[in-house]
């Protein structure tokens, strides 16, 4: 028999913890595009992977028949004939290649635009205009770490103002903010110090180190990028390798790489057997060195901690949620890219704790009618491609487990479409079965699509009562709730009562240990034992915490079931957890955001991002159109009427044409462009239409702030105000 007391029944394997824990704050992987997300894609490719093979085999014989024609003297003509014939094929040839490159590489918003031209373009301008950069940049830098500048701080403290005004605000949530260095027993307890862990492999000859998955995957994707000429089984093959990347153990991850003959990609020295890395930051907590202490890897561990004192806050009574926004870091073994894949990063994390034989939800009404992108795992499993689905009916068709976890995916879809997410690239992935953890009950990721690929940028999942419970046993604190009745109930309850004295005298030091383990058995398993014990005197019982199977004689405990009358019940609450990357929203927000158009003179492309005011780092430029004493009198005006409503702003009084002025502030996302061409008033510019309206000196403010903290829309103030024409709006 086989008892676990603690969370040993969990941490099997080294790859077990990636399925315990798919959220963004764990092992997710920051790309997640497979062939069976993209059932379309992948047969349209097939078919011209096969196209092409048929079509290079009849180029082939169409050559051998040349040679023929020439070897047996055949006329010019005859043989000109089929050289032209011959040319044909390979232009059909090219076509079929272009095809193909087209279907392999994607179009990055249907610009036209490679999806990696795309991505340069957007990070170009990010770090040309200080969103963020390489930390330590003058040093050469640090894999894996970014500063934000001026408008990336913006942005960042305006999605998380958002996110608390949607999330805690509105649903009432307790918001915490724990340290950052956390205890060794805190995360083995939550299972973080034995199997929070990648694979890896070392460059033989110069012990460089690189993520054993990574290198299968670029092999993979490289191949299907490049090699053409790949028959269209090869192809399926790469492709069902990339589909069950992160279920490989390493083991099987170690064959492939040897059977693809991957080397180090810097050196082509032969790499090392893949082992399990630890990412998590080790560091001493004291100057003794005797504490250890880890740099948190998630936030989660410091709400499920303080869960008893949140429940008291709170009055006791459930559901409720605790919230909270803070760094959080692993030590990524070869970092990449940008914000998406990062050594420290920000998280914003709720944990809804909720009667594990209650999941309804009181708001629930408010989100089941919204309409978006699904992906459950039935279609992903038959090949098929995301849906649109209604939330409610995805509830009542079993879909969804529950209320409380559809009521999170909705709000989430709410929060990311506000941002200025594109509906259109954002889908909600159900985990597979092989992703589930064995406790969760259902888990769904919101993948934004960027120039990478499907990013997992959220994870939604009821995690069951895994947490508590594990906290539970190791601090032997309880970590519970109570339901009181209105009247006692007559319950049967099992009493498992483990002899003291007889247990010291057999396993003296560990009494405590085989105690425990008896105290935790459940019910199917102590009546089992009763039984055994009953007919033979004896069983074999296997105490985790010792690593050995003890003799339980008949003596050493009783085992009974009793009718009690109880009061209230009392059970670990189950927790629906959603965990937000914030940095991989905001850089999917910028690719999202980010487009092109010409100059008036058509002679140079400009960069715009066309965040929504909610987000855009500064809300409102202004500038006199020329250099004058008294526009700038009237600017420096707007601008302190601006500031003092709370808008965020900025002056530009220098001597550029105002066209150029509009394609900085565009550049940086800025909505709204207001230039003084008069004392009394002046004109706002909106950034995506380039409309302007005139508004008078003492209104500038007002309307700002009502189109931008979304009271009215741009085209409301359109019919409200004068339009202003004038060639310069357009330069």
């Amino acid at each position: 028999m086989r008892s676990y007391p603690a969370t040993v029944s969990s941490l099997i394997h080294h790859r077990t913890f990636s399925v315990l824990r798919r959220t963004l704050s764990l092992r997710s992987p920051a790309t997640v595009t497979t062939p069976m997300a993209n059932g379309s894609t992948t047969a349209n490719e097939d078919s011209l992977r096969r196209a092409l093979a048929d079509k290079q085999s009849t180029i082939d014989a169409r050559g051998n028949a040349i040679r023929q024609l020439k070897s047996s003297g055949a006329s010019k003509s005859e043989i000109d004939e089929a050289v032209k014939a011959l040319n044909d094929l390979k232009l059909e040839k090219t076509s079929i290649e272009n095809q193909l490159k087209a279907s392999i590489s994607g179009d990055a918003g249907g610009s036209g635009t490679s999806r990696d031209a795309f991505r340069q373009a957007v990070v170009n301008t990010l770090e040309r205009r200080l969103f963020y950069i390489p930390s330590f940049k003058i040093y050469r830098g640090v894999a894996g770490l970014y500063d934000y500048g001026p408008p990336g701080c913006a942005v960042k403290s305006n999605v998380l103002a958002f996110w608390r005004q949607h999330f805690v605000l509105e649903e009432d949530m307790l918001e915490v903010d724990c340290p950052c260095v956390t205890p060794e027993v805190v995360l083995k307890a939550s299972g973080h110090v034995d199997k929070f862990t990648d694979l890896m492999v070392k460059d033989e000859k110069t012990g460089n180190c690189y993520r054993a998955d990574h290198l299968l995957k670029d092999y993979c994707k490289d191949k299907l990028e490049n090699d053409l000429a790949m028959s269209a089984d090869k192809a399926a093959e790469l492709k069902h390798v990339l589909a069950v990347l992160d279920d490989l153990s390493g083991e099987q991850l170690g064959a492939k790489i040897k059977e693809y003959g991957i080397v180090a990609p810097d050196t082509k020295n032969p790499l090392s057997d893949p082992y399990p890395f630890n990412l998590m930051f080790q560091t001493q907590i004291g100057p003794s060195g005797a504490s250890t202490g880890y740099m948190r890897p998630e936030t989660a561990q410091g709400i499920f901690v303080n869960f008893k004192d949140l429940y008291y806050y709170n009055g006791n009574k459930l559901p409720f949620a605790a919230a909270q926004i803070g760094q959080a870091f692993r030590n990524e073994i070869s970092p990449r890219q940008g914000l998406l894949r990062v050594r420290e990063f920000t998280l914003a994390e709720i944990e809804h704790f909720v009667d594990p034989d209650d999941k309804s939800h009181p708001k629930y009404s408010e989100v089941k009618d919204l309409k978006f992108l699904m992906f459950p795992r039935d279609e992903q499993m038959s090949g098929q491609s995301a849906k649109v689905l209604c939330l409610g009916e995805a509830v009542s068709k079993g879909i969804v487990n529950n209320q409380t976890l559809a009521y999170f995916i909705g709000r989430v879809y709410l929060f990311l479409t506000r941002l200025g997410i594109d509906e259109k690239r954002l889908r909600f992935r159900q985990h597979l079965p092989n992703e589930m953890a064995h406790y969760a009950a259902d888990c769904w990721d919101a993948e934004i699509e960027s120039s990478y690929g499907w990013i997992e940028c959220v994870g939604i999942a009821d995690r069951s009562a895994y947490d508590l419970r594990a906290h539970t046993d190791k601090s032997n604190v309880a970590l519970v709730a109570q339901e009181k009745f209105a009247a006692p109930k007559e319950v049967e309850k099992l009493v498992i009562t483990p002899s003291k004295k007889e247990l010291g005298l057999a396993f003296k030091g560990s009494q405590k240990m085989v105690a425990e383990a008896l105290e935790a058995m459940g019910e199917k398993e102590a009546m089992d034992m009763k039984a055994a014990l009953e007919t033979k005197g004896e069983v074999q019982f296997e105490v985790c915490t010792l690593e050995k199977t003890v003799t339980i004689k008949k003596n050493m405990v009783s085992i009974s079931k009793e009718i009690k009358k109880e009061h209230q019940r009392t059970f670990t609450p189950s927790v629906i957890e959603p965990s937000f990357g914030i940095g991989r929203i905001i850089y999917c927000l910028y690719e999202h955001s980010f487009y092109m158009r010409p100059s008036k003179a058509g002679d140079e492309q400009l960069n715009v991002f066309r965040f929504p005011p909610l987000v855009a780092p500064i809300k409102c430029t202004v500038f006199p159109l020329v250099q004058n004493q008294q526009y700038e009198e009237v600017a420096k005006q707007i601008s302190r009427s601006l500031t003092a409503a709370g808008i965020s702003n900025k002056k530009d009084i220098t001597g550029t044409s105002i066209g150029k002025r509009y394609a900085r502030t565009d550049e940086l996302g800025v909505p709204f462009a207001v230039t003084v061409d008069s004392t009394s008033s002046v004109t706002i510019r909106e950034r995506d239409s380039k409309d302007q309206i005139r508004v008078n000196v003492d209104e500038v403010a007002a309307v700002i702030k009502d189109v931008s903290e979304g009271r009215c829309k741009w085209n409301d103030i359109l019919q409200k105000y004068p339009a202003h024409t004038s060639a310069s709006a357009d330069e």
